[in-house]
């Protein structure tokens, strides 16, 4: 199986992470995309609902979308979610399938601050979602890495790991930080979140002040 992941908080999640993680999807021809909620996130304090709450919602993605499986593994984990140890857990029960990433390009320029960050080239691919405004430069810390490992679609087959590939994605003006702020308005973002998770907000009422 050749398997995406896209790792988040998605407090909430929306149509920014889906429509990407469906374009990855196709332009690698992979079998499925997991969906894999934070528990803890090492760079943040707290999210504004519960992990429940964010696990149920993202179960409401993949019940709508048979492209997505939930992976709740890093949700039930009481310490904060280290990208490293979630996937070498992951490759240990899961030996012949092979593992992609997905990240923003944004993610890439900072993956030098992730703990144990050159140990996921020995786990996993990293698909690097290309977006406008956002490039490598020769000075970044991680040019080099990028530079030997980088490669096309069409230029992946033979390795299990270690190689970054770039997708070129629809850009998608949307963040859950702005949802929540319109959430908290009393407006409700129709064009940002599918009608499930909408429907879930309103009947949990989620988000209001």
């Amino acid at each position: 199986m050749r398997i995406g992941i896209l790792g988040g908080t998605f407090d909430p999640i929306h149509f920014g992470h889906i429509r990407p993680a469906q374009e990855v999807k196709q332009a690698l021809n992979l079998d499925k995309v997991w969906l894999m909620p934070n528990h803890i996130p090492p760079h943040k304090t707290s999210t504004s609902v519960s992990t429940e709450q964010r696990l149920e919602m993202t179960q409401l993605v993949c019940d709508e979308y048979s492209e997505f499986e939930l992976c709740a593994i890093e949700a039930k984990r009481e310490a904060p979610s280290y990208l490293v140890t979630t996937l070498k857990q992951i490759t240990n029960s899961h030996p012949n399938d092979e593992f992609f990433f997905i990240m923003g390009m944004d993610s890439l320029l900072s993956l030098d601050t992730w703990f144990e960050w050159q140990s996921l080239f020995g786990l996993c691919h990293i698909v690097v979602c290309q977006r406008p405004g956002w490039s490598l430069s020769p000075d970044s810390s991680i040019f080099s890495q990028y530079q030997s490992r980088v490669r096309s679609p069409n230029k992946i087959t033979g390795k299990q790991s270690g190689l970054i590939i770039p997708i070129p994605v629809t850009p998608q003006a949307i963040s859950s930080t702005h949802i929540r702020e319109q959430l908290s308005q009393g407006i409700t973002p129709t064009n940002a979140l599918p009608d499930k998770i909408i429907q879930y907000i309103e009947d949990k009422n989620l988000y209001r002040t």
